[in-house]
Parts: structure tokens; sequence; C-alpha cells
């Protein structure tokens, strides 16, 4: 049990480091470059990470990147990039946070974990304490910053349940280190968007000094970490469990609020925030069943 927890404890760094995501994206990088926005997230640390993990793909695991790079960095990115400029972070926080379910529901025909009654009382009860944490606020809502938020959240769930499959099987090869597999996706991922942003976005934006100190965070803190704390999370603990300790996101949005822009806490951030705290324990007291 006291091993479980520390993977808990590794996996709660993404969601902590991505619930920052939205703010620094919004307050500090630049405005209608959501191609170049990504690559300039994604390379970066994918070369950083290959370089500690001095590993090239081998056989399938080639084309199993370019896939999981398309799903988990590219895409993805991308429509958090266009949600984070389009949505309050209140809003894009409440629908990423449906992904703790969709990870549950995918990892059942994908993986055979078949949910257990805590970690889906768990899932309910957490997205209800994100939406009374979050909602309510009277901001205006974009429909195609929502469109781009669920997007987003179908993509990186189908990639993230992939990832943990195919870390799983790698047929017959050794499977490949968290920080090699990590950095194979950031690399394929940017690599595909580059090609897009020159076409669509010409020449890279010019950054000034808060512009680059921005990118270092997201694509050092924001992505190199906190996939790999992600990814080693779903490694040794089952899908539904993860995406459960995924609900931490919007918590750090608010506390973040709270700390830097001087935003209110009140009563139901405060029961919101605790609803939260307790659907990801309750999502953690018992292992999801596999089906045979």
């Amino acid at each position: 049990m006291e091993g479980k927890w520390r993977w808990v404890l590794i996996t709660a760094i993404a969601p902590v480091a991505w619930g920052s995501n939205y703010f620094v994206t919004r307050q500090f990088l630049p405005l209608d470059s959501p191609l170049w926005g990504a690559a300039l997230r994604a390379l970066p640390a994918g070369i950083i990470l290959l370089l500690l993990a001095r590993r090239m793909p081998r056989g399938s695991w080639w084309w199993k990147s370019l896939v999981l790079g398309a799903l988990n960095v590219g895409a993805f990115f991308v429509l958090i990039y266009v949600a984070s400029q389009l949505l309050p972070s209140s809003v894009a926080s409440t629908i990423m946070a449906t992904s703790a379910g969709v990870l549950m529901l995918l990892a059942w025909p994908l993986l055979r974990e078949r949910p257990a009654l805590l970690p889906v009382v768990g899932a309910i009860v957490g997205f209800a304490g994100v939406c009374v944490m979050l909602l309510g606020g009277g901001a205006a809502i974009d429909p195609w910053g929502v469109a781009a938020s669920l997007a987003a959240m179908l993509l990186s769930s189908t990639g993230f349940v992939l990832t943990k499959r195919w870390a799983a099987a790698p047929d017959g090869a050794s499977a490949p280190s968290t920080i090699a597999l990590t950095s194979w996706q950031l690399v394929a991922g940017g690599l595909l968007l580059v090609p897009f942003a020159v076409l669509i976005e010409g020449p890279p934006p010019a950054l000034d000094g808060p512009a680059l100190a921005g990118f270092a965070y997201v694509s050092v803190v924001a992505t190199a970490l906190a996939f790999v704390a992600w990814f080693t999370g779903l490694r040794h603990l089952p899908a539904g469990s993860v995406g459960l300790i995924g609900l931490l996101n919007p918590v750090t949005g608010v506390l973040l609020g709270v700390l830097v822009a001087a935003e209110p806490f009140g009563p139901r951030q405060l029961v919101g925030t605790a609803l939260v705290i307790v659907g990801v324990l309750l999502g953690q007291r018992r292992r999801t069943h596999t089906t045979t």
C-alpha cells in the first residue's frame, strides 16, 4: 500500500503542473500561434528527455510513437492552446476533468480494467467538486473553445490508454523506459506540428522575455516533467485511478488564481476542493478489477 501511494504522489505532479499551464499560456504566450506554441512546447521537452534516455525507438515503436505523438502531443497541445486562449481557465479545466470518467470507460475494453464501485463513486464525487468549485461565475462561453477542450480531452484520453497498453505489450522486446517513451512522443508530435505551423502561421512568432520564460516553464515543467510523471503513474496504477488524480488539475488552477491573481476563495471553492480530494482518495481505495 505504501508503494502504491508513492506512485499516486508522483502521478500528482502532472495535473498540478498542467493546472498552471492555462494561466501561463493565457498570460505570457503569444496569441494566434497555436501551432507554433504547441511545437515550441513539445520539441524542447522531447529533446531534453531524449538526451537523458539515450535510446531511439525500435521496431513497431516507430509508428506507435507517431500515433501517440499525434494524439498526446500534436493535436492535444494545439487544442489546449486554443482552449486556453478562448475559454476562462475554470471552464477549460472543468471540461478536461471529464477525462477521469472517459479514461475509466476506455480502459475497460482496451485494457480489460473493469471499474470497481469506489473509483466510479470517486469520479462522480470529484467531478461534482470541480463543478461546484469552478462553474457559476457567469463568464462568457466560446463554443469553439468548448469544442477544442472536448476534442483535446477525448484524443488525449485515447492516447493515454494506448500508451499504457502498448508499453505493457512491447512485441517481445524489452519495454522502453518511461523517459524514452515520453521523449519519442514529444519529438514525434513536435515534428508533426512544424510543417503545419510553417504553412499556416508562417515563421515562428517573435518572443520577448516573458514569452521565453513562459515557454521554458511549459516545456520543462508542464511538459517534460509532467508527462514523465503521468506516464509513470499509468505504468504502475490502473488508468481509472490515474484519471482521478487528474482532477487535481482544476484545483491547482483555482489555488494559483488565489495566490497569483488575488481571486476570491470562498465557501464554494472550499467545498469543491474538498469534494475533489475525497473523490481522488476514493478512487485509490481499491484497485480496478481485470476481466479475463
